[in-house]
């Protein structure tokens, strides 16, 4: 007899010879139940699958490698996710996370305890909501979306991750699109406060015409600006969000994210890379190669496990690193990373001032895989008063980031340097990303709304405000501090 490896048509000729010593053959040709049985639980695919992958690395000891390839999500543990800290590994899995050892323990069984947990030491929006409002919490406590979603299952980040006396988190995820309907009682008045006002009868603008980016020259020298980004998340209609979305449910919706990226052409043309140890893509079935890891993370455009209780506890850490990777074009100017704590991530950059181009090919490439979507029969999540629909309340509206990475030694010099952005309604980070320092006065300057402004907007906030900053920098080279001390006096006042 042939070997089975490699081809579903051995599968069932193979079982009934390969019984334990002194077992009778199990007679499966014989019952058409248990075949049907079998091919429903996709039997026939998941022992092929191991069987390609053992021939292919041909291990030493093949049973030992059986058994390890089957402890696997979601039943057990990826291999390298195995090698992590146990506090890590305890988030993914297929429960929810329940760790004693960071004191994360709260709804394990995805429903609201009867009394409302203790709040009182707790620094984040839902938190400080909920402890004036008791008697919402009441209210939906034994409620559930369609899809399942609980409020536990929400607000279980805020209750597991007490926050920091001086960081100031949401407290809150959105488990489907539902959720932000559902128990639009707590999530409305938390939107409002995380963004400084946005009522529940507010409505978002969306605007993604690349004509109305304005043409200022952000760096006529050429001398001050390194790259341009623009970033944001779409969220899948039909699907749950990542904090509560299943197993199988995960790796449908990575078919669906990869078939409209694969249909990108031209300049965004460009294949995908399943994450490393994935199972989940047939043309890749264990996912990147090592090599490719290590490329992606040195570029800064690969995501790994989360890390911190706050994302374990939310559930976006299940089933890793199944379901999940990350797509760019030939190019290397459009990285798209799929089921990381969106649906989609999306991430359009270039090493020029050229905020146009960058903001063109990411609205080009969206409206692409939307195309692909709406074939399908779905579209991305979208709503009048949230905007784009994603996991995390602190990204509605346009959930986008312009950025641009810019030196600015002497203006970035001054005590009020971020106080100037802030008026700007710009925000800046460090080289090194949130709550870095800056090296040699290399900043990367963004805008800090996300929502009630469009994306267009945001844009051009961001070229008007980095093309005076830099104007004020050259000043400063002159020796023109007071001139710069009143054009800065004016923004402020």
């Amino acid at each position: 007899m042939d070997p089975p490896c490699c081809c579903k048509k051995y599968y069932f000729d193979f079982i009934p010879q390969h019984t334990q010593q002194n077992q009778q053959p199990i007679q499966m040709e014989k019952d058409p139940a248990n075949l049907e049985y079998l091919r429903s639980q996709n039997v026939p695919d998941l022992v092929d699958g191991a069987i390609q992958q053992l021939v292919k690395e041909k291990p030493k000891e093949a049973r030992p490698w059986l058994a390890e390839y089957f402890e696997y999500p979601p039943h057990g543990l990826a291999r390298g996710v195995k090698k992590l800290e146990k506090w890590i590994q305890v988030g993914c899995g297929d429960a929810p996370y329940n760790c004693p050892e960071k004191n994360a323990t709260f709804a394990p069984d995805g429903k609201c305890p009867d009394e409302m947990p203790d709040l009182s030491q707790h620094n984040n929006f839902m938190a400080e909501f909920l402890r004036d409002h008791k008697d919402v919490y009441d209210k939906y406590k034994n409620v559930e979306t369609k899809n399942g979603v609980t409020l536990a299952m929400c607000m279980k980040t805020g209750v597991d991750n007490p926050g920091h006396p001086h960081i100031k988190t949401v407290g809150l995820t959105a488990g489907d699109e539902e959720s932000y309907e559902v128990f639009k009682e707590v999530f409305d008045p938390i939107i409002d406060a995380r963004h400084s006002g946005y009522g529940p009868e507010a409505k978002q603008p969306t605007d993604l015409d690349l004509s109305k980016v304005s043409d200022t020259d952000m760096d006529p020298d050429n001398k001050y600006i390194e790259t341009t980004r623009v970033r944001t998340g779409r969220s899948i209609r039909g699907f749950r969000l990542p904090p509560t979305i299943a197993f199988e449910e995960r790796r449908k919706l990575e078919a669906l994210s990869v078939k409209g990226l694969k249909n990108l052409t031209g300049d965004l043309k460009g294949d995908y890379y399943p994450l490393h140890g994935s199972h989940s893509y047939a043309a890749k079935p264990n996912g990147m190669s090592e090599e490719k890891e290590a490329e992606l993370r040195k570029m800064g455009n690969l995501f790994q496990e989360p890390d911190s209780t706050l994302l374990l506890a939310s559930g976006m850490g299940r089933h890793w690193p199944d379901g999940r990777g990350v797509f760019h074009n030939e190019n290397k100017n459009l990285f798209v990373w799929v089921g990381e704590e969106d649906h989609l991530r999306i991430v359009s950059m270039q090493r020029d001032k050229n905020m146009k181009e960058t903001f063109g090919r990411f609205v080009r490439s969206c409206e692409e895989v939307q195309k692909v979507l709406k074939t399908e029969g779905s579209d991305f999540m979208h709503s009048d008063h949230l905007g784009w629909v994603l996991t995390c309340p602190s990204n509605l509206g346009t959930g986008l980031r312009a950025g641009t990475m810019v030196n600015l030694p002497l203006l970035s010099a001054r005590a009020d340097f971020k106080d100037i952005l802030k008026k700007m309604r710009l925000q800046a980070r460090g080289t090194g990303g949130v709550d870095s320092a800056s090296s040699g006065g290399k900043w990367d300057i963004s805008n800090s709304d996300r929502i009630g402004k469009s994306e267009v907007e945001l844009v051009n906030l961001l070229i008007e405000g980095v093309a005076q900053c830099i104007k004020w920098e050259k000043l400063l080279e002159e020796g023109k501090t007071e001139e710069v001390d009143k054009a800065v006096a004016a923004v402020e006042g």
